[in-house]
Formats: C-alpha cells, sequence, structure tokens
C-alpha cells in the first residue's frame, strides 16, 4: 500500500482516494452524490444537518459523510437501505419547523432543501406540534434576513470566521430553539459580507435588492466579468426580459475562486440610475438640447478634424477594444495627447514604467507567497479578492508587512506595519528593517505597490524605492492598478508617448478633447481643478453612461454610451488573464456601446482599418498585435541618491470603495453600508 493512497470501496466501486480525505469529498470526485446541508468545500466541517449521513460496513449507526476520514479497505454505500433511510430521518426533522411559504420564497426554484425534499421528504409530517417562529434580523441593506427559515447550518457563522476573518454572526440559545443573528442587530460590515446569501442552501438570507423582484425560472443567466478593480472577479447576471435582476459569483478558482465583493454584487444597481443619460445631447448658447446621433457623431467628427491641438483621455475600466480605437483614432488625427492614468499624479518617472503592469505573480500564487510587503494601499478596499488572497497566505504562516501613512484594518497576523508618515520616510526610516530581513528570510516573496502609492506625488520617489527593495531581497515586484483595465489600456498603447500626459494635458488651451467615462470631479486625480480647466476648452465631448452636474458644467457636448452590462469587450486583468465578455442587457435610452461610437468616429473622420463589424474583429486585432507581451519585472533608476521627501498625510488619496467609479457611486444599495456611511459622515446607520 502506498503512503499516499488509500483503497477503499464507495457502492462497491474501488477508488483510490487521500490519506485524510473525507469521504464526501471522495463520493463527489467520482460522481457519487451524497446529499448535505452544511458541508462546503470553502469551509470547515462542522456536521450539524446530518444529512450525509452514509452507511459504513462495520459501524454501528450512518455516518456523516463530511466528518468521516476514510481509512484503507472502508466500505461505503450511499445508497444503501439504512443510509437513504437515516437521509429521509434526517430531511423529516429538518421540515419540522420549516414555514411552507416556497411559493414566496425568493430562494424558490433554486432551493437546496426544496430539491432535496422532493427526493427525501413525506408528503405528510407526522409531527403536528406548532412551528416555532423566529424574528427576522436587520442585519444591513445588502442581505434580508427570514430567520424561520434557518436550518442551523453555520454556513453564514463559518464564512465570517473562516473566509472574512470578521465573525459577524454567530448563534445564540441551544437545541431547536437557536438563532443566527449579529452582536445587537449590528449590520454586517465587510467588503465580502454577501457572500453569505450564496452560501445559505435554504431562504433564510436574500439579496435585499433583489427581494420579490423575480423568480429564479423566469431568467437567463448570462457571464461577464466585473468592471471595478484590476482582478476581473467572474459574475453571472441574472436577466428578465433585457433587465438585470441581480448578480451573482461565476466559479473560478484561479481567479475569484467562488466569491465576489459586494461591490461587483450590487453595482448594477447604477444600471438602472435616475442619472443614466438617455441621447446624446450639446451645449448651445449655454443651453442644453437633445439631439440623434447622426448630428452628434457629424458634428463630433468635424470638430476633431478641425482641432490641431486634441486630446484624449480613457477611463482605467474601459475594454481593451475602446482603448485601442481611442488610440487609433487619436494616431489618425495626429495628437499623442491620449492617457489613461486619470488617477496618477507623478509623472516624472513614467520613461521607466513597464509595458505592461502586473502583480508580480499570478493571483493564485498570491496566497502561496512566504513573504508580502504591501507599500501604499488599502488593499481591502482596492481589490477584495486580493486581500482574501493575502489573508489565505497569512493563515498558513506567511510574514505579510504593510506601509502606508494611516494603519487600515485587517483581520490577520500583521508582522509589520509601518504607519503615521509619509511613504517616502517609512521606506528610508529604520523601521523598514525587519521588512526587509523578512523578505530576504522568505523563498518566495513579493512586494506589492498598491494605488494609494500610485496616486501620491511623489510615486517616482516611492516606486523606486519598492524597486530597491525587491531588487536586495530577491522578492518580485508588483502593482495593483486603478480600474479594470488598466494593464490592459497600457498594454494596447493608450498612453501619450511624446505627447502630454493626464496630469498637464489641460493646462493649455485645447481645440478638442475627448473624455471616455470619466467624470472629472471624481475620477480625474492626476489633473487639479479638472473641472475648471475643462471649462476653459474650446470643444469638449464626452462619452458617458451618466449624466452630472459637473459633466453638465464642464462639457460641450455628452455621448450616451452603455455600461460593462450593456456592450462587449475584454479587460486584462493584474495578472495578465484575458477576460472577454458579451452585453448581458438591453441598452437604456439610446445609449451605444463605446467602441462602435470610436468606430464611427474613425469612419467619419476619414481613418483606415475602421471596418470592425463587430468588438471581437477588434480584439483579434489586438491579439495579433499585443498578446504576445509578457508581464515584466519594471526596471527603474537608481535610487541610492534618491532624495527622501517628506509626504504628508494629505497628500495620500484613499479612494474609499464605495466611491471608486460611475457604477458604484450609484448603486443606491451600497450607498446604505456602513463603509460608505461612515465616509459620508452618517455614521453606522
Amino acid at each position: 500500500m502506498s503512503d499516499d493512497v488509500v483503497n477503499i470501496e464507495v457502492d462497491g466501486k474501488p477508488v483510490e482516494a487521500r490519506p485524510g480525505q473525507m469521504v464526501i469529498e471522495v463520493t463527489d470526485t467520482i460522481g457519487a452524490y451524497v446529499p448535505r446541508f452544511c458541508y462546503h468545500e470553502k469551509l470547515s466541517v462542522a456536521a450539524n444537518c446530518r444529512m450525509c449521513l452514509v452507511d459504513i460496513e462495520g459501524a454501528p449507526k450512518p455516518i456523516p459523510a463530511c466528518a468521516q476520514p476514510v481509512s484503507e479497505g472502508m466500505k461505503v454505500f450511499t445508497k444503501s437501505p439504512r443510509a437513504i433511510a437515516a437521509q429521509k430521518a434526517t430531511m423529516e426533522f429538518l421540515l419540522i419547523n420549516h414555514p411552507l411559504d416556497c411559493p414566496i420564497c425568493d430562494q424558490g426554484g433554486e432551493c437546496e432543501l426544496q430539491d432535496l425534499a422532493m427526493g427525501y421528504g413525506r408528503d405528510v409530517s407526522r409531527y403536528n406540534d406548532g412551528k416555532r417562529v423566529v424574528k427576522d434580523k436587520n442585519i444591513g441593506p445588502l442581505v434580508s434576513t427570514d430567520m424561520t427559515r434557518c436550518i442551523h447550518c453555520t454556513r453564514c457563522v463559518r464564512f465570517g470566521e473562516e473566509i472574512q476573518g470578521k465573525p459577524q454572526l454567530g448563534t445564540t440559545l441551544r437545541g431547536e430553539n437557536v438563532e443566527i443573528s449579529t452582536y445587537v442587530e449590528q449590520n454586517i460590515d465587510h467588503e465580502l459580507s454577501a457572500n453569505i446569501i450564496d452560501l445559505c442552501p435554504v431562504g433564510a438570507l436574500n439579496n435585499k435588492p433583489y427581494r420579490y423582484s423575480a423568480r429564479a425560472w423566469e431568467m437567463v443567466q448570462r457571464a461577464t466579468v466585473a468592471p471595478h478593480d484590476c482582478v476581473g472577479s467572474n459574475i453571472y447576471a441574472h436577466v428578465l426580459r433585457g433587465t438585470i435582476k441581480r448578480v451573482v459569483p461565476r466559479n473560478n478558482e484561479s481567479i475569484n475562486e467562488s466569491w465576489i465583493s459586494d461591490r461587483d454584487r450590487f453595482s448594477y444597481e447604477a444600471v438602472y440610475s435616475p442619472d443614466r443619460l438617455a441621447n446624446p445631447r450639446i451645449k448651445e448658447s449655454g443651453q442644453w438640447r437633445d439631439l440623434d446621433w447622426e448630428e452628434a457623431l457629424e458634428t463630433c467628427a468635424r470638430n476633431f478634424r478641425d482641432a490641431h491641438a486634441l486630446g484624449m483621455l480613457v477611463s482605467p475600466s474601459a475594454t481593451v477594444e475602446e482603448g485601442y480605437l481611442a488610440r487609433r483614432l487619436a494616431e489618425h488625427l495626429g495628437t499623442a495627447n491620449l492617457d489613461h492614468r486619470i488617477e496618477r499624479r507623478d509623472f516624472s518617472d513614467q520613461a521607466n514604467d513597464p509595458a505592461f503592469p502586473w502583480l508580480g505573480c499570478s493571483i493564485e500564487d498570491l496566497e502561496k507567497q512566504d513573504a508580502i510587503f504591501v507599500i501604499g494601499s488599502n488593499l481591502r478596499e482596492e481589490a477584495p479578492i486580493l486581500a482574501h488572497r493575502v489573508r489565505k497566505a497569512a493563515l498558513k504562516g506567511a510574514r505579510i508587512s504593510f506601509a502606508s501613512a494611516v494603519e487600515h484594518e485587517y483581520f490577520f497576523d500583521i508582522d509589520n506595519y509601518l504607519s503615521g508618515e509619509g511613504l517616502v520616510d517609512l521606506l528610508t526610516g529604520d523601521g523598514v528593517a525587519p521588512v526587509i530581513d523578512s523578505l530576504e528570510q522568505a523563498e518566495s516573496a513579493l512586494v506589492l505597490l498598491g494605488n494609494i502609492a500610485g496616486r501620491s506625488k511623489d510615486f517616482a520617489t516611492i516606486r523606486s524605492l519598492a524597486a530597491g527593495i525587491a531588487e536586495k531581497t530577491g522578492a518580485s515586484l508588483g502593482t495593483l492598478s486603478p480600474g479594470a483595465n488598466s494593464a490592459g489600456l497600457s498594454l494596447v498603447g493608450v498612453l501619450p508617448g511624446e505627447g502630454a500626459h493626464a496630469g498637464n494635458m489641460l493646462d493649455e488651451s485645447l481645440d478638442a478633447v475627448m473624455l471616455l467615462n470619466i467624470e472629472p470631479d471624481a475620477d480625474l486625480h492626476a489633473c487639479e481643478d479638472a473641472v475648471a480647466k475643462l471649462g476653459k476648452q474650446n470643444f469638449v465631448v464626452v462619452m458617458t453612461p451618466f449624466v452630472s452636474d459637473a459633466l453638465l458644467e464642464a462639457a460641450d457636448m455628452l455621448l450616451p454610451i452603455g455600461t460593462f452590462a450593456e456592450t462587449s469587450g475584454t479587460y486584462v486583468n493584474v495578472e495578465g488573464t484575458w477576460q472577454s465578455f458579451g452585453g448581458v442587457a438591453n441598452p437604456v435610452g439610446e445609449a451605444r456601446p463605446a467602441w462602435k461610437v470610436l468606430r464611427v468616429l474613425g469612419n467619419l473622420v476619414g481613418a483606415d482599418g475602421f471596418d470592425y463589424v463587430t468588438s471581437e474583429d477588434v480584439l483579434q486585432e489586438c491579439r495579433e498585435q499585443f498578446g504576445d507581451i509578457e508581464a515584466e519585472a519594471p526596471a527603474f533608476a537608481d535610487v541610492t541618491s534618491a532624495k527622501a521627501l517628506t509626504q504628508s498625510e494629505a497628500d495620500d488619496i484613499d479612494t474609499p470603495i464605495y466611491s471608486v467609479d460611475g457604477l458604484v457611486r450609484r448603486a443606491h444599495a451600497l450607498q446604505l453600508t456602513p463603509a460608505a456611511r461612515r465616509v459620508a459622515g452618517e455614521g453606522e446607520g
């Protein structure tokens, strides 16, 4: 017998298993389904529900498959009369107090209890006592509760303890009186908290904004990619007659596993915001009027053709296709004033930017690092899924260190936390020595620059110091980029070259300026007084899904474009994975995909080769030109004589998690969360 193989039988079939594997893991591997409620592959074993009882030869009674490790020669029977009888008895107990409200339950049609009751339940209960009723809990604006339906599987409790690292739900009382709740009915407050909706096997925890709006069997499930951070979490949109009703995770073990952030789950609400721009609009003599697309595009093209000085600024969440077409349009119009780095404020070292900024390792390998040093990042808010991976690394024994002016809260042991000063001072002070020591001792180490560092006026110095630390310790150097596609836009060349960058593009009067999905007052950190400077330009056209007071003040023309849900495109995430998606919802008003608007503008200004029929045509051209470029470790200037500039705390721009882009800012439920209310100065709510 090999030490790494255990031979067992499952329903008479020989099976090889790993030592220590639970029976349920083995049965899942071979497709021998065992019913379960409390078991989940990402959570610890609880063995609460007893639904997974199986018959094991020699055992005096049925054994829960989730809690029984395999042993040599074990014979397991999942469909024996004794196993089936035990499973049916468990189901009968679970249904004693369960309400008969399937017709109004949001979980109806996709409820694990409902499904298993069809196979293991009785037509009539033998218990005639009154059913217990449990008061519903108010746990915030994202998750609704119907706690009478709860079967005490404790998946939600274990998720908080084991995945979040922040226990927010717990059990009180005993026996059939057990209740699950927050402490004194506080709101759940974590960037991953709404994953408990997916974990709940019954209708006890549901999506509050979605509540009573559709039934599972009415909707179509369509795959797409989350548009808010550099991870590119895989998601499904559930769509009813062209309207998104909810968003759920799409499993991808190498990127987001089976989790998504609350930001990715609920931002779809903004697709139907009252701020949506329904028609093209133009400002004439200080007054706005609607116009049709033909007139709008002709007017825009004429201003572009006549412009001697033209500038284009592109959102870091624009797709690869949109960025590539914007670049080609700029080239035809003879301008190098093109940039997507709208959050950056220090461009002094831009010549040393890598062709493809990346994480420094794969997303999956992040949790395999022995030491990580995160510089200038509020990691939980910038990229919640990456923060989750870093936490997993810490739980495995990795030494995690941070450097930021303000200390942020993490739910794992931190080796060194450098704070209270500017980043330059922290990286050149005595406190960094233990961090360097931990990196040198590690077999696999990573230095990671965050978005707060990227927005610093001392970014060039900070980046060079970080590169020096990485070189000295043998660590990889990675970068967190803002938006969903900064890495992809850098890859396809949405950069100024010899032209003006985002920080100085608007300093001089231009004949025409184009903004692609940018709200200047909230997004354009690179340019101080952006709204005022835009007001001095001769012609400003903004392609945007939304209208705002700042846009009405700064722009001369507004062109309605679709959100991520209404267009097709591709994001390249921070590990270099190209992820394409299609439109999942009907467009709002007269909104058009941005790539189509750019394609038509290219036709109208006489650009060659703008004969694309689909976004896939654009993508194919991009892959042919840039698909072979690999992630690279950036090379930076020697910093041995770098001046240690003093950086004040006020210089750090930390964009709150629910303020990162126009979609999130207009997602009603997200703006009611404790995190958003704290930023707004409204307390916990």
